[in-house]
């Protein structure tokens, strides 16, 4: 029953991945978020670096 419930996890998984990238919509969610995690990113290490300049 593991082995069933495994391969239907990662059909899923492809099934999902398949229909995200025939979406253009889809793309863009995606492209959107990963623009502000990376601006977030940045403004959380700015003073990391401007400490470590010191």
């Amino acid at each position: 029953m593991d082995d069933k419930f495994f391969f239907g996890i990662a059909l899923g998984m492809i099934g999902g991945a398949v229909l995200a990238t025939n979406s253009a919509k889809t793309r863009q969610l995606v492209k959107d978020g990963q623009a502000e995690v990376s601006k977030k990113v940045e403004e959380m290490t700015k003073p990391k670096k401007q400490a470590s300049k010191k």
